[in-house]
């Protein structure tokens, strides 16, 4: 996997440019190559050579500030198949999973790529990632996405195209993983062959949409009696204003995205403690598990017409990124990752 550069600017690297009124311009520097607005034109051999945070002119004087793109910036304005999972999220998965360099890490499902790419930063060299993806249109996106920022598929991640609870005992053997991250529906079907493949200590993190998927979750874990007593939470993130003594919070803020329940994987015949809780005045029945399936929950579905499209233009971006990468080598340049 190609390391993070530093470093002046090379052509083949991901340069995000600010310009005027704060509109933000991502483009991979190329020979001969050049950024067209409203505003005038920038050619890209003006930014080669110069560090990391420069500012420069366009044909028509106005500046640009030139920075490479963070992860959460390539994150946010990727092609999507599939809604993603937002960097505080993504952040918050990696911390609350303790995903360690060397980890043998499952994701499931893929979506479009945007948790592998925590994930594979997380994991490292040594580590291993095995994402998990039913739909073929969706794993594209998402390994077109992570080749981009990469510059190639990082030797690490390998993507299973099938469902998880037939395909993961087939890929992985007994007690051999260390974290499992779902995102998915129904995290609450794929519960068993998850316990059988984690080993001893290893942490299970399911990103869950609504309060219904997350009572769900709770109650299999509490099930299966293989693991401790789950953890629920949600992260917000509120941005402050601040200008001198102008100090207020921000009108707008991300709040809810998704709730993330955590447990982890008892020895074999181990019997956990018994959690004391307040009793409830009325136990769940057969009929609540009406609002727990997939279908009451809501799956959002995107047409085949527009997934196509999100497709080509993912493929489309990470062909570019190759090409720029192959085009420095030519030159003599040093191929950059984003």
């Amino acid at each position: 996997m190609t390391a993070a550069p530093r470093g002046p600017f090379r052509f083949g690297d991901r340069v995000q440019l600010t310009g005027p009124k704060g509109k933000l311009h991502t483009v991979t520097l190329r020979e001969r190559g050049e950024l067209h607005t409203h505003h005038g034109v920038l050619r890209h051999d003006q930014l080669v050579g110069l560090p990391d945070g420069s500012v420069v002119e366009n044909s028509s004087g106005n500046e640009y500030l030139a920075l490479r793109p963070l992860l959460r910036d390539f994150v946010m304005s990727m092609p999507r198949g599939a809604a993603i999972v937002y960097p505080k999220d993504a952040a918050a998965i990696v911390a609350q999973a303790d995903v360690f360099p060397g980890a043998v890490v499952v994701e499931a499902g893929v979506g479009s790529g945007a948790l592998s790419l925590s994930l594979l930063r997380a994991v490292g060299a040594e580590g291993r990632l095995i994402s998990f993806e039913r739909r073929l249109e969706f794993a594209e996106v998402a390994v077109a996405n992570v080749e981009t920022f990469f510059g190639e598929t990082p030797s690490q991640w390998s993507v299973v195209e099938g469902d998880l609870a037939e395909a993961l005992p087939r890929t992985v053997g007994a007690g051999s993983v260390d974290r499992v991250v779902l995102d998915m529906l129904a995290p609450w079907e794929v519960l068993e062959p998850v316990a059988d493949a984690l080993a001893p200590g290893g942490v299970v993190i399911c990103y869950v949409a609504t309060a219904t998927q997350l009572s769900r979750v709770a109650e299999f874990l509490r099930g299966l009696g293989c693991f401790t007593e789950p953890e629920a939470s949600e992260t917000m993130v509120r941005g402050w204003h601040v200008d001198g003594l102008a100090v207020r919070p921000d009108h707008r803020m991300v709040a809810h995205t998704g709730f993330l329940i955590t447990a982890r994987r008892l020895a074999p015949g181990a019997v956990p403690p018994e959690v004391r809780r307040r009793a409830s005045k009325r136990s769940y029945t057969d009929d609540d598990l009406e609002v727990w399936t997939p279908g009451a929950v809501g799956d959002r579905d995107i047409t085949d017409k527009n997934l196509r499209k999100r497709v080509r233009d993912a493929q489309r971006a990470a062909e570019g990124a190759r090409r720029a990468a192959g085009d420095a080598g030519v030159s003599g340049e040093e191929p950059a990752g984003a």
